[in-house]
């Protein structure tokens, strides 16, 4: 669930504000993802999913600084997430926690579960995709762009580079890792009917399992969304994202391929709300 001209895929979407996110095309997708092109051809969607980007990187494996953009100031007081007196979300809208406050911390707490949903496996299985969509987004943006959204994800090309089945399903003896695993969120403008919240987290993202050609690899970005307050939820309307803050990796054995998957199927992922 970036926002320029061309974008690399692991981030630098078109301007804040525009709601409109442009993608490689079918058959242009595993370009050198560090290198711009002003020729590649894009398919223009409003808030494409976050992971998409970082799954495009991670087939390509390319190395280089990444230019970004994202709306507020990057000198925002930061907030901890600490408890408060507000009552915490407790209505669902299928798995997505839904119906959060008319705040900031509501808005916050809504940009952090909807990435977490938009980073997800289940974004590659049409049906659950189509729920996911539906549900953070607002609903003339979701209506207009889901085309868009399973045009990119149904390319066999782009599924077969990453390791997928047609369907968007792993190899068999293996297991498809995506998520993304919240830092810190902070806003960076907010009025009673629009709000702007960046969301810091680290992503996995690859195939884990014996014989696995695309082991689980780590990544960093800051995502920035454009949040609207539609029929008593925040909804997504567009967002920005770009690499990092990365920290300094420590020197630690990289786990097997069989621990990785018994770790990836033995712990749930987390929703996050306060």
């Amino acid at each position: 669930m970036s926002h320029g001209d061309d974008h690399e895929p692991s981030g630098g979407y078109a301007g804040t504000g525009q709601t409109r996110t442009r993608l490689p095309e079918s058959g242009d997708a595993f370009g050198d993802p560090r290198r711009r092109s002003s020729s590649r051809s894009l398919v223009t969607v409003v808030g494409v999913v976050v992971l998409l980007i970082a799954a495009i990187a991670f087939a390509n494996r390319g190395g280089g600084d990444a230019e970004s953009s994202s709306s507020g100031s990057d000198k925002a007081e930061s907030s901890a997430t600490a408890p408060t007196g507000e009552r915490p979300v407790k209505s669902k809208t299928g798995d997505i926690a839904t119906g959060y406050a008319h705040t900031e911390q509501g808005a916050q707490s809504a940009a952090t579960n909807y990435g977490v949903a938009l980073g997800s496996a289940d974004m590659y299985n049409l049906d659950k995709r189509h729920a996911i969509v539906s549900t953070v987004y607002a609903p003339d943006v979701a209506a207009a762009q889901l085309p868009a959204f399973d045009q990119v994800y149904s390319q066999e090309s782009f599924l077969e580079k990453i390791g997928l089945t047609k369907d968007g399903a792993a190899p068999s003896g293996q297991t498809f890792v995506s998520r993304v695993v919240p830092v810190g969120t902070k806003v960076t403008s907010y009025n009673n009917s629009t709000a702007s919240v960046a969301l810091w987290y680290t992503s996995l993202f690859g195939l884990s399992g014996e014989g696995s050609k695309n082991p689980v690899t780590e990544s960093w970005y800051t995502t920035t969304y454009q949040l609207k307050w539609v029929d008593g939820d925040w909804k997504v309307t567009d967002f920005t994202q770009k690499d990092g803050p990365v920290p300094v990796g420590r020197d630690q054995r990289a786990s097997t391929a069989e621990d990785m998957s018994k770790a990836v199927e033995g712990y749930g992922g987390f929703t996050y709300a306060r």
